[in-house]
């Protein structure tokens, strides 16, 4: 491809991952450098790897090269190519495993010839966007009940390491109400990578789903390549065919650190704690790809963002809170109902949903709150009321029923529990939920009692 470009041969420096070469000024009609784009660099003549330029000082160029810097020497030569970094996008892309810089990963049929499509580009036209109004339902309770995920929207998953955050992920790419899940990696240890991979064989859904896996083997500068990668093929099945994509994105964290490791290396001055000054605008880059289409279809981002030490003013989970609506906040293996929050679930709740689903949700969590008290209470040996009874009760079925990441069932089957276990617990007027949804909703007494007899006999 670089046979008949000019080749620059002198190399400043090589540290990291980066490298600098001086370009001298040329005639007009030369090939000139830009931000953003690709060069081929060579090594004893022979191809060596792809880089992208991420700095342009004076006659300086500063590239990141894709396979490292790792035996390269300063008699390499730089060729520029004068287009943007690309990736591959057609419907030959789905049940395909790429690379963080989208090279197939998983020895399937070539596709150097479908089209390509340029990654990195600008946020949607605000005149294009419509509000967000259509539910993505995962069959998880937790979300589906008490923090209703919407189409369009930006979420993420705060936790630490050592939570089962990627087996929570992979579940709801295979049980989420989407057409198209695109899954970005970065930084995933081999185990967790074949994980994914075999989840989603197994699932069946393959068909659906395009990985783009950055192991942590790989380079670094492939880490902040990846995402791109996935939300410009995502944004192309929603706005061209009209699909509904859901991206699913880990580690937010590993991500950033690329950012971080790739700035120092640049020479950037660091800010809070090691990160960039611009760590806000790079992430905010990527997250307002979620985007309900006027006419299209959608992209809804759910990303993990691990917080180091538990600490959520971490300058990563801190900046993340400011631009996304909301957080699932995943501590102690479960989803915690005080910590996440979805700040769209009132665009579909009673709207979209059954009319009996915000009164729920309400008094679920009140009660659940007090459930929480009164075990406080129990375990310093304080005397409990009868409420208090009641409530630890309530707490027991709820985190069993509820809580419980492996608990599979529908919104509607969720609503019908919940009634179910208010009914075992407390009275009608404790809950405080306005008659007309009592009458139509409360369990019969006798009919509670017939089918707790049935399951008995069963088991």
């Amino acid at each position: 491809m670089s046979q008949n470009l000019l080749r620059f041969t002198n190399i400043l420096s090589i540290v990291g991952d980066l490298i600098r070469v001086q370009v001298p000024a040329l005639g007009d009609n030369s090939i000139r450098p830009k931000y953003g784009d690709l060069a081929v660099i060579e090594q004893d003549g022979e191809p060596y790897s792809l880089a992208q330029i991420i700095k342009i000082d004076n006659d300086e160029v500063s590239l990141q090269v894709f396979a490292g810097c790792k035996g390269l020497s300063t008699q390499a030569a730089v060729s520029f190519l004068d287009q943007p970094m690309n990736v591959t996008y057609s419907p030959n892309v789905l049940g395909r495993i790429f690379t963080g810089s989208g090279q197939p990963l998983d020895n399937g049929p070539d596709l150097e010839h479908d089209p390509k499509v340029e990654i990195d580009g600008p946020s949607v036209n605000p005149v294009r966007r419509t509000l967000a109004s259509r539910m993505v339902r995962t069959n998880v309770p937790m979300i589906d009940l008490f923090n209703t995920l919407v189409e369009s929207q930006k979420i993420p998953i705060f936790s630490v390491a050592g939570e089962p955050y990627n087996k929570f992920l992979s579940r709801i790419a295979i049980q989420a109400e989407a057409d198209v899940v695109v899954f970005a990696g970065m930084g995933l240890i081999y185990d967790d990578y074949h994980f994914f991979k075999t989840q989603f064989e197994e699932a069946g859904v393959g068909s659906r789903t395009v990985m783009f896996v950055n192991q942590a083997s790989d380079p670094t500068v492939e880490r902040i390549l990846t995402p791109d990668m996935a939300l410009s093929v995502a944004e192309h099945f929603a706005v061209e065919e009209g699909k509904k994509v859901l991206v699913l994105l880990t580690d937010m964290t590993s991500y950033a650190d690329a950012m971080k490791e790739i700035g120092v290396a640049s020479d950037k001055i660091p800010a809070n704690r090691g990160y960039m000054g611009d760590l806000y605008s790079q992430l905010a880059k990527r997250y307002e790809k979620a985007c309900s289409y006027k006419g299209a279809g959608s992209v809804t981002i759910l990303a993990v963002t691990t917080m180091p030490g538990d600490d959520v003013t971490h300058p990563v989970p801190d900046n993340t809170g400011y631009i996304t609506e909301g957080q699932f906040y995943l501590h102690n293996g479960v989803l915690d109902p005080f910590g996440s929050l979805s700040r769209l679930k009132q665009m579909v709740i009673g709207k979209e949903t059954r009319e009996d689903h915000s009164s729920i949700m309400s008094v679920m969590i009140r009660f659940y709150s007090d459930s929480v008290e009164a075990a406080q209470k129990q375990a310093m040996a304080f005397e409990l009321s009868e409420y208090d009874e009641k409530t630890l009760k309530f707490g027991k079925f709820f985190k069993e029923n509820f809580m419980n990441l492996d608990v599979d069932m529908t919104l509607e089957d969720a609503l019908d529990e919940s009634w179910k276990i208010l009914a075992e617990c407390f009275d009608p007027e404790e809950t405080l939920i306005k008659d007309s949804l009592l009458e139509k909703y409360w369990p019969d007494a006798k009919q509670v009692g017939r089918e707790e007899v049935a399951a008995a006999a069963e088991e």
